[in-house]
């Protein structure tokens, strides 16, 4: 490294900066000058403004401006301003910052800055550093704040937005779980309307069936009196022939409803069962009882003729209700 970066360097400045302030300016006095004039300047804008066309790619025609016959150029002069600077760098960087495009060649040399001056310099820049970074501290500071408070922000609002997804899928959730107990409600509901509408059919059909019973038999009755009468037996006689029930006649068959107890004919894997069950039991009942027995856990019952499947919905429903009277054979599932 270079006496002048060196010195750069221990000033504190960025080593890329301070190498690009001697590469454009070539000495120590002009890269302060550039240090100074480029400090509010990112290293990226720098970067982009060194490819940006100068003067001198704004004017491709231009000539330098010749010298004097035996004199040899020192310096560059700027017309406009009457600066002089010691190298091409130092012209286009003064060129860069002030926008100035006259120059011409100068034979008078520019004289170094002494080691006082460069003190001098060095201190007025240190000057000017110290006063700016406490501001720069602030504003960092500032900023700091500015990006916590970002962050806090959205830390937040990305835990709103989980708490709401949580409550919505909750909320779906006992929804779903209201409409499914919704359902099972309904559908026991329907299972035990169809329950009472066949036991109500039931009921109708014994009804209408004792009915023709009775009806048959006061045929009979009234049968067996016309016939006495035209045989001129009495009506002592008649109404013993009433009374006594005769041997060609069907007998008289009872109504369902009229039976307390069922028997029901069991057929499982492990044998077939005889067992006699109040009217009143469940199937439930019936089920608890062969797993009492058999060890068979019982899933539904099946009877064949009329064809039906007592599965667990009807299970809740007594031998009566289901139509199990006075007996009935059933397979066990």
């Amino acid at each position: 490294m270079t006496p002048d970066l060196d010195m750069l360097l221990e000033m504190g400045f960025e080593k890329v900066r301070a190498e690009l302030a001697i590469s454009k300016t070539g000495e120590l006095q002009g890269a302060l000058e550039w240090l100074e004039a480029n400090q509010e300047k990112s290293y990226e804008d720098i970067i982009a403004a060194s490819v940006a066309p100068t003067y001198a790619d704004d004017d491709p025609d231009a000539e330098p401006l010749p010298l004097q016959p035996g004199e040899i150029a020192q310096s560059l002069l700027c017309n406009d301003c009457g600066k002089k600077f010691r190298s091409q760098a130092q012209a286009e960087f003064h060129a860069s910052k002030t926008q100035h495009v006259d120059f011409a060649e100068s034979t008078e040399e520019v004289a170094p800055l002494t080691e006082e001056e460069k003190k001098a310099k060095l201190e007025d820049l240190r000057r000017k550093l110290a006063e700016k970074r406490p501001g720069m501290s602030q504003q960092d500071q500032v900023d700091k704040k500015r990006n916590e408070a970002r962050l806090i922000h959205s830390s937040k609002r990305g835990r709103l937005l989980t708490l709401g997804q949580e409550i919505r899928r909750k909320s779906t959730k006992q929804s779903q779980d209201i409409k499914e107990e919704l359902k099972k409600k309904e559908q026991l509901k329907e299972a035990a309307a169809k329950r009472k509408e066949k036991q109500d059919e039931l009921e109708a059909k014994a009804r209408i069936k004792a009915k023709i019973a009775a009806d048959k038999e006061e045929r009979r009755l009234r049968a067996e009196k016309d016939r006495a009468e035209r045989e001129g037996r009495g009506a002592a006689a008649a109404a013993q022939a009433s009374a006594a029930p005769t041997t060609s006649g069907p007998a008289e068959s009872k109504p369902a409803s009229a039976y307390s107890d069922s028997r029901l004919r069991l057929q499982t894997s492990a044998g077939n069962l005889q067992k006699t069950f109040p009217v009143t039991v469940t199937l439930f009942e019936v089920a608890a009882a062969i797993m009492q027995d058999t060890g068979i856990e019982v899933q539904s019952f099946t009877q064949n003729f009329p064809k039906k499947v007592f599965d667990a919905v009807d299970f809740g429903a007594s031998l009566k209700e289901l139509g199990l009277v006075p007996s009935a054979s059933l397979i066990v599932k």
